[in-house]
């Protein structure tokens, strides 16, 4: 796994919580990493010390977050050497029975249209205002990562680059609200199968989009990341609505 890659989309998503719903804040944010894939099932979340320190939380507080996500069957705690907080992976009834619930209620429009404005805007402002060596180097990276992928890991390599794209925006307010919509974006592309052709077509679109982004064509990197969504748009709407 692309340890760079995923650490981009924890810092996207992990953040200072504040005082009053510590709790309920961290809860929901480790919550988003779980959905969205960061940690896949099998591996390890970051140490207690360094989630508390992203977090903002004691400890203590940090382990009634990690009680909950246990009591969901969503994380394991393993003890000894190479213990730690493992995310379980989701599989047979059980974990359909939780997506299902998930997406019940989900107003499907409203989080595509909200989707395609976030991920149009962060294109746009990562165009118009450039990037330095460093974040072009992310981007690339994050570009290359899911064309390297192998079938079973190429939406989070995705959901890595579309998160980096909206975390090099210049607007961590745009990063935390489309890390959220990502999120319940990925539990609707859960519920429908991964297509070969489309994915080899949002290839092309990716590579069209950093392209534009790199050109700083403010202009072209919207209409490609537009385009894009339609795409995702067209497929969650064909089998789910």
């Amino acid at each position: 796994m692309s340890h760079t890659g995923a650490e981009g989309g924890l810092g996207t998503v992990l953040r200072p919580v504040r005082a009053g719903n510590g709790f309920e804040e961290a809860l929901a944010q480790i919550l988003q990493v779980v959905r969205l894939g960061l940690v896949p099932g099998g591996e390890r979340l970051p140490s207690e010390r360094e989630l508390a320190d992203r977090l903002g939380i004691s400890r203590v507080t940090l382990r009634e977050v990690l009680k909950v996500l246990q009591d969901q069957g969503l994380v394991e705690s393993r003890r000894g050497r190479y213990g730690g907080t493992f995310v379980l992976p989701r599989s047979g009834a059980a974990g359909e029975e939780e997506l299902r619930r998930r997406i019940n209620g989900v107003d499907i429009e409203d989080v595509l249209r909200f989707r395609e404005v976030l991920e149009a805007g962060a294109a746009g402002l990562c165009a118009a205002h450039g990037l330095d060596a460093e974040r072009a180097g992310r981007l690339r990276a994050a570009l290359a990562a899911t064309h390297d992928a192998p079938l079973a890991d190429y939406r989070r390599t995705d959901t890595l680059l579309h998160l980096t794209l909206a975390g090099l925006s210049g607007s961590p307010s745009l990063a935390a609200q489309y890390a959220a919509v990502r999120a319940t974006v990925n539990d609707l592309l859960d519920c429908i199968p991964l297509l070969v052709r489309n994915l080899e077509h949002s290839q092309r679109q990716h590579t069209a989009l950093v392209t534009a982004v790199l050109d700083g064509d403010a202009d072209g990197a919207r209409e490609a990341m537009r385009e894009h969504c339609a795409g995702t748009a067209a497929l969650l709407r064909g089998f789910l609505t």
